[in-house]
């Protein structure tokens, strides 16, 4: 039987894609002989070519396995974009070393967490006192020996640079080169090594390339496996997804010599964190293999994002809701509407965008707005609304299945059941970019990937077109500005404060930042506490994103007949207070 979403299927597109078993680096390497002057990235006005980018990451790929660094071996990135997380990226993956990328956001407890679960023994990074002064309070509790420090002032341009270390020196960590404790400087291994690291035979469908962590279904932090081949898998289909949005060919069967055949230039602007899976896949090695060249901003604010398309012409743009409700409320947005009739393409993920707002883009863009669906255990995406010209679009839905790849909604109780069109149960994936496993957790592995399908725990529905619709989370994982935020991870640490007896946490929708926290909390018999205590208490232990903003009293949780807290109920009245508010 024919699968429900090759109804309204564009013709354009193939049913299927073949796909190329090597690195990804392949692909970088490719681009860097393909078109050497041009810019890969351009950071704070700085432009690093393809070439600089080959070269200095065959550098540190070399010095890197000199220093002891192997094929399987673990290496940790712990920064925000800038062109030694590019540099780090591929080096690592040239010695066949498996990365695993850190939030710069992340707490010293999930620092330390991450490092050691991993087993990495290597770590690259910034000397900034926000990332260092995490690391070294953690470091002698991991396994790491090899810590390489580069200072943020090495890829800004000459003013900038001076600059910076006039008025930023207070936030730079006072660190020296020594290598008998371990401690090795970015710019002295490039200057040191030749371009020539040791051949690493890379088997794209078994060798790993990252371990991205996320609390998957769980809320506890696993390692998804991804491999080589899952990671080509997914650009290559998202490359390909989105090509008649450039007016390119489609290739059925991408490698890194026949991508952007063309040899077309693009211009792209992101602020979507490398360390994330969206970032990984759409905003690093997607633009990389196809020869676009980004401009990379370190941090989002809406006013220098919006300056970014009076400067270059830029024609994709993409990220989490949170991106475009800013901008679409910025006050300056009117004036940037020109630039914006330039863009082909603009993709939005990682969380529902209001439909007003998707309207809205959609009337400014010269091009198409998407929205997608996926999760980083899919690698990055397994839906996407079409591109083509004429092709169905749906408001609210996040797509239908890319090439290769299938969805099915089951029984929320049973999962060999599966739901009529229209009804509503979990999201159940199948596609060559599902992760091969969760690191060292067999158990959660095979309860994840059952029966050969990925169990996301996001509820949805499909209608008679085949066009996925997101209803809601199963774990009640919560969004912010693209982030995942886990309600469990906060109840435990709230649950050990001495006066709380009960604790419960929720998301609240929020356009501009899609959800944030909220915690409803009991408190023991004959003890007080303000709302501002137990904001302090919890988030003085988490990273940024995953701070509480409200704190609610109560008697009492609502509760199942198990004793299960009815988290379903705490949103019912969050909703009605909101409307109540809005009414009044």
């Amino acid at each position: 039987m024919e699968k429900s979403w090759y109804k309204l299927w564009p013709d354009i597109y193939p049913k299927s894609l073949t796909y190329y078993e090597g690195s990804i680096g392949d692909f970088m390497e490719a681009s860097a002989r393909r078109f050497p002057e041009r810019a890969a990235l351009i950071f704070m006005g700085k432009p690093m070519r393809f070439r600089e980018l080959h070269d200095q990451s065959l550098r540190l790929a070399a010095a890197m396995a000199d220093l002891g660094v192997k094929k399987g071996d673990r290496v940790a990135l712990l920064m925000p974009n800038c062109p030694q997380f590019a540099v780090s990226y591929y080096a690592t993956l040239k010695i066949g070393a498996i990365l695993t990328m850190c939030s710069p956001l992340n707490s010293e407890a999930e620092l330390k967490q991450q490092l050691n679960d991993s087993g990495a023994e290597t770590i690259i990074t910034l000397k900034l006192n926000l990332l260092m002064d995490k690391l070294l309070k953690v470091k002698d509790q991991t396994g790491l020996k090899r810590v390489i420090v580069s200072g943020l002032e090495e890829a800004l341009p000459a003013v900038k640079k001076y600059g910076f270390l006039l008025l930023k020196r207070k936030n730079i960590t006072p660190i020296k080169s020594d290598p008998e404790a371990g401690i090795y400087f970015f710019k002295d291994l490039l200057s040191k090594y030749a371009p020539n690291p040791p051949h690493v035979p890379i088997n794209g469908k078994e060798d790993i390339a990252v371990l991205a962590y996320t609390g998957g279904t769980t809320g506890i932090p696993k390692g998804a496996m991804i491999t080589h081949y899952n990671t080509i898998v997914n650009v290559s289909q998202v490359a390909n997804w989105n090509a008649p949005a450039f007016g390119h060919q489609i290739v059925k069967d991408p490698s890194p010599e026949n991508t952007n055949t063309e040899g077309s230039h693009h211009m792209a602007v992101n602020v979507v964190p490398w360390f994330h899976a969206m970032g990984t896949i759409a905003y690093l090695n997607y633009p990389i293999s196809v020869g676009t060249t980004m401009v990379v901003l370190p941090r989002f604010d809406p006013g220098e994002y919006l300056k970014v398309f009076k400067k270059y012409p830029i024609d994709a743009m993409g990220g989490a809701p949170p991106i475009y409700t800013a901008l679409l409320n910025h006050p300056d947005f009117s004036k940037y509407l020109p630039q914006f009739k330039k863009v082909k393409i603009a993709a939005s993920g990682a969380g529902p965008l209001p439909v007003e707002y998707l309207n809205r883009m959609r009337e400014v863009i010269g091009g198409v707005f998407i929205e997608g669906y996926g999760m980083t255990e899919c690698t990055m995406a397994v839906c996407l609304n079409p591109t083509p010209e004429g092709a169905v679009r749906k408001p609210g839905s996040v797509g239908i299945p890319i090439f290769d790849s299938e969805v099915k909604i089951v029984d929320l109780t049973d999962d060999t059941k599966e739901m009529p069109i229209g009804e509503e149960g979990e999201i159940l994936q199948k596609g060559p970019q599902v992760m091969k496993g969760y690191w060292n957790r067999p158990e959660e592995t095979a309860s994840t990937l059952k029966g050969g399908w990925l169990h996301s725990g996001d509820i949805g529905k499909l209608d008679e077109d085949g066009y996925l619709f997101i209803v809601d989370r199963i774990k009640d994982m919560i969004k912010y500005k693209g982030y995942n935020v886990f309600p469990r991870n906060l109840e435990e640490i709230l649950y050990q404060h001495p006066k709380i007896k009960e604790a419960a946490v929720i998301g609240i929708p929020d356009p501009a930042v899609t959800e944030y926290p909220r915690v409803y909390v009991v408190l023991r018999e004959g003890e007080q506490a303000s709302a501002g205590e137990i904001m302090d208490y919890l988030n003085s232990q988490v990273a940024g994103y995953e701070k509480i903003r409200e704190v609610v009293f109560r008697d009492e949780l609502p509760v199942s007949l198990a004793g299960k807290v009815l988290k379903r109920e705490l949103k019912k009245e969050a909703l009605a207070e909101r409307l109540k508010i809005i009414i009044s």
